[in-house]
């Protein structure tokens, strides 16, 4: 008699990583965001005043879909797109204090969402699984901070 079939690692982290990212839109979706609108937000909290072409590299994804991204996010006054001094043909991104006030509920959605994905886990265990994950990241050559959905 054989037990219940054996499911690998690789496997597993899909399967996790599928509903991580069900559940994070679910709480992103009830402050009027979604999960593109989320990592854009931080990218520009991260690195005020970059250009939209910057910000575009940086996250990997193409500048007409970005450009959609800051339209949406300056429509909901979370971002201002001001025009560079140094080259006015590009304009500089920053929060607005809206988008301020709304990575602070982002922190506190990322922070509950991180306690319920990792509810079966001690202190101690979840900072092993962050490192060991963070190792097959960084040999699959993936940007940190960066969501993979963003590529085309």
């Amino acid at each position: 008699m054989q037990g219940p079939p054996q499911f690998g690692s690789a496997f597993l982290l899909a399967q996790l990583g599928a509903h991580a990212t069900q559940r994070f839109a679910e709480r992103v979706a009830d402050l009027g965001l979604t999960p593109p609108q989320t990592g854009l937000l931080r990218a520009i909290a991260r690195r005020p005043g970059e250009s939209q072409q910057a910000l575009a590299a940086e996250l990997g994804t193409p500048p007409t879909r970005l450009v959609a991204l800051v339209d949406g996010l300056e429509q909901q006054g979370l971002i201002e797109r001001r025009r560079n001094p140094q080259d006015r043909r590009l304009y500089a991104v920053f929060l607005s204090d809206k988008g301020q006030e709304t990575m602070a509920e982002l922190a506190k959605a990322a922070a509950a969402h991180e306690d319920e994905m990792m509810a079966a886990l001690s202190t101690e265990e979840r900072s092993v699984l962050r490192d060991l994950l963070g190792r097959v990241a960084d040999d699959r050559g993936l940007t940190p901070g960066i969501h993979p959905g963003y590529r085309g």
